[in-house]
């Protein structure tokens, strides 16, 4: 009563894919297969037949078998029952029963043969039990994630508000500077006296502490009174009291007083991609049957033209909330699905390759669940094709031959049925730098580390728009250029048409909430 292998083969008996559960010789499984179609009575209703050895499980799959090897002792109903699992298995990994896809998933289908069939018997295994162990998840690790990720994001914040106040006490002392400059200046005019006839000229950086004073304004830090710019910068992984310590001079507690050493500049951090939240789109009241449409885009353009990676994931998630309603059925609209590749629940049924696209479930006589979502379909688009770009952006930056540039920045909406929200274009710019912006009119902010472009709403009534600022850095200097926005919509055009009953084919009300995210808008 065993389960000798589990294969697929074309109609010919071509193997393409065959695991052995006893050691058989790799001719014989060869014979075997190649021997398997010639067996089957012509339109025939039975899924099983036997030779004088071996008994052959199987079932027809587009235009390729999924079949177990069997010996003539082995119980046919648990042989079927496995045979089933493995089936939905093959369909959960491969987005289409073709041989291109069995061949691409050979491995992972392979190890999937290992947990449902050891050395010839079923194990006692579910399709979520399988799909987690190729997966490999695990909590412990996922936990660990969450923390490190929250450290990260800790110790970013903390890198910004340190580098902020070194920039305000940068800027004190240059005030404190230029005082000093004029001070001198003027008693050199009048006759003389300690020397500043010549007029002072500071030195970029300094080793002697500040002499103490006061500053009128509220917002002085009181720091600045104190020999400044001690230690030797910010470095994460240290203790958070000796880095304080190191940064802010001797203003809290410590074990050693450290030696005045040269102001040294704190790194920048890198800029993190624009992140826009989905809450600003305008939800509408939902009905019996609802549905949620989202889309998030992830593409890497290049500044001279070109897209080396466009990626966009979707899915449709079901909810009802009425069980009088609950057996119902979607149908999309028609539209262009060629580029699309769509993958369906495993107990919704597939799509026909030609008609309508109909979302409903296997069993006619079941229901949707009622009052929890279920995520019914996904599709995926990936490639290389700019033209799916829904926003157009061109960053141009010109140096001026002085250390700085005129950068011209540039947007166009592609896709014209989409009405972009709260766009935010997030340019680099180096340390320091003060940019001038000669756009009138023009919502934007700066910082430390990016030049920041938010335009409230991007539509087909205003579908480009452009800005210059003047800043100091070479070209480089401004990129890579991040996007971030959302839409309501679709940027495939993945739309309902209407929802029916099953019984009696009536239409049923459903409302529907569309919505595009940014995972990452990168230009390189």
């Amino acid at each position: 009563m065993v389960v000798l292998s589990a294969a697929i083969c074309t109609r010919s008996g071509k193997p393409l894919l065959a695991r052995n559960f006893r050691p058989l010789p790799r001719s014989r499984i060869d014979g075997l297969l190649a021997a398997f179609p010639k067996l089957i009575p012509a339109n025939s209703q039975h899924t099983t037949v036997e030779t004088a050895d071996v008994r052959f499980v199987y079932q027809p799959f587009e235009e390729l078998y999924v079949l177990l090897i069997t010996n003539k002792g082995s119980n046919i109903l648990q042989d079927i029952a496995t045979l089933n699992l493995i089936v939905r298995i093959i369909s959960s990994l491969t987005p289409a029963m073709s041989e291109p896809a069995i061949l691409h998933h050979s491995f992972d289908l392979l190890c999937a043969f290992d947990e449902v069939v050891s050395l010839g018997y079923k194990e006692n295994v579910s399709l979520a039990q399988v799909r987690n162990v190729l997966e490999g998840e695990s909590h412990e690790e996922k936990i660990q994630e969450i923390i490190a990720r929250n450290k990260e994001a800790e110790a970013k914040e903390e890198l910004k508000r340190r580098a902020k106040q070194l920039e305000m006490q940068r800027r004190e002392q240059q005030r404190v500077n230029q005082a000093t400059r004029g001070y001198g200046g003027g008693m050199g005019n009048g006759g003389g006296s300690g020397g500043m006839a010549g007029g002072y000229t500071p030195a970029p950086r300094f080793e002697a502490s500040v002499p103490e004073y006061r500053t009128p304004s509220p917002a002085a830090q009181p720091s600045v009174q104190k020999p400044a710019f001690k230690g030797t910068g910010m470095k994460l992984g240290k203790k958070k009291g000796s880095e304080l310590t190191s940064v802010l001079g001797g203003e809290v507690e410590r074990e050693e007083e450290p030696q005045p050493v040269p102001y040294q500049r704190v790194p920048e951090p890198e800029p993190a991609a624009v992140e826009v939240s989905a809450d600003i789109i305008e939800k509408v009241e939902q009905k019996s049957v609802h549905v949620t449409i989202k889309e998030t885009l992830s593409v890497t353009l290049l500044r001279d033209g070109g897209c080396q990676n466009l990626e966009l994931k979707g899915d449709l998630d079901l909810r009802v909330s009425d069980a009088a309603v609950s057996k119902i059925r979607l149908t999309l609209a028609s539209n262009d699905y060629a580029d699309l590749q769509f993958k369906q629940h495993p107990n919704v049924a597939k799509f026909t390759p030609s008609g309508d696209k109909v979302i409903a479930l296997k069993d006619p006589s079941r229901a949707f669940p009622v009052g929890q979502g279920l995520g019914v379909l996904r599709w995926r688009v990936a490639g290389k094709d700019e033209s799916r770009v829904p926003l157009n952006v061109t960053v141009w930056p010109q140096p001026r031959g002085d250390g700085s540039s005129d950068v011209a920045v540039e947007y166009e909406l592609e896709a014209g049925h989409l009405d972009l929200q709260n766009v935010v274009i997030s340019i680099p710019i180096p340390a320091d730098a003060l940019p001038s912006v000669s756009t009138p009119d023009a919502d934007w902010s700066a910082d430390r580390a990016a030049f920041l472009w938010t335009i409230p709403s991007i539509s087909s009534e205003n579908p480009s728009g452009s800005l210059e600022f003047k800043c100091e850095g070479d070209a480089d200097a401004f990129f890579p250029v991040n996007v971030g926005f959302v839409a309501a919509g679709s940027l495939v055009g993945v739309d309902v048409a209407r929802a029916n009953l099953i019984e009696g084919g009536a239409e049923a009300e459903f409302s529907m909430d569309r919505v595009l995210t940014v995972d990452k808008y990168e230009i390189i």
